[in-house]
């Protein structure tokens, strides 16, 4: 069974490791999206993660995915473009511009997880300070880009896109290079994520990680 929680109290959330092997890492359903709620449920490890229809669902997935900056993987093509400096790397330009890209329609997907709900809370985040955006733009053009939220010195990456080739890499570089975080989480593992150094820890040693540096 899941654990229900009521949107009217304090944030609260049962202990992680209760989450479910089956759908593995779902917690809890119910709560609230409201900033206090996600600060609470982020600090602990935990994240929403749902369709339209569906309540609120909490996650706490087990093992976790991470990257660690200093394990981050630079191909030889990411240095090439870097060196290039074609492309700009900011953050938080346009937060809401890099939530709603990251939501849209892909190719072979329609749609995201991300849906109206969930732009509209992580918006209501950026505007608290909690949540950020790292952009990637030719020009003055959007080309790639990637949001999350920061507690301490710990970034939870929630989605990216690109509309270039490495964009988004370039953006994760970025982050990994910033020097203001001990630990990027990934969530679940992809391809993708192990290729640019991505790994996967047990919960025990992802929750004392964030004991240290949330």
């Amino acid at each position: 069974m899941i654990f229900w929680l009521d949107p009217a109290s304090k944030p609260h959330f049962p202990d992680t490791a209760r989450a479910l092997d089956e759908p593995a890492g779902l917690l809890a359903a119910g709560g609230s999206l409201a900033v206090d709620w996600l600060v609470t449920a982020y600090s602990l490890g935990i994240f929403p993660w749902f369709s339209d229809g569906e309540p609120i669902l909490w996650w706490s997935p087990a093992p976790r995915t991470v990257l660690y900056p200093a394990e981050f993987h630079t191909s030889r093509s990411l240095r090439k473009l870097e060196r290039q400096g074609r492309y700009r790397v900011v953050e938080d330009r346009d937060f809401s511009a890099v939530i709603h890209d990251c939501a849209a329609d892909r190719p072979g997907q329609r749609g995201t997880w991300i849906n109206a709900q969930m732009v509209e809370a992580y918006i209501e985040m950026h505007r608290a300070g909690f949540a950020h955006s790292v952009e990637c733009y030719d020009g003055e053009r959007l080309v790639g880009g990637l949001y999350g939220i920061a507690l301490g010195r710990v970034f939870f990456g929630e989605s990216m896109f690109s509309r270039a080739a490495n964009a988004s890499k370039l953006c994760l570089k970025h982050l990994a290079d910033c020097g203001r975080f001990e630990m990027i989480d990934c969530q679940l593992p992809t391809g993708h994520l192990h290729s640019l150094g991505a790994r996967e820890i047990d919960r025990a040693e992802f929750e004392a990680a964030l004991a240290r540096w949330v």
